[in-house]
């Protein structure tokens, strides 16, 4: 997904976001601001996943809204 269209998009996507990453508060969801490298770290530091295991759920979860 497009970086304008993820931003654009972003109060749609929280509220699935945080369905999926349940660890994720609200106040990590607001920093992130619909900035997909923002997202891949919360995930990283919240469930102490590779960098590259926490882009690729992020790449999945982003396809669903294509």
């Amino acid at each position: 997904m497009n970086t304008d269209i993820f931003q654009g998009k972003w109060k749609q996507i929280k509220g699935r976001a945080r369905e999926a990453w349940g660890a994720l508060t609200d106040d990590d969801l607001d920093k992130a601001e619909g900035d997909r490298e923002q997202l891949v770290g919360l995930i990283q530091e919240r469930y102490g996943k590779a960098r590259e295991d926490a882009e690729r759920e992020v790449d999945e979860f982003l396809a669903k809204f294509r």
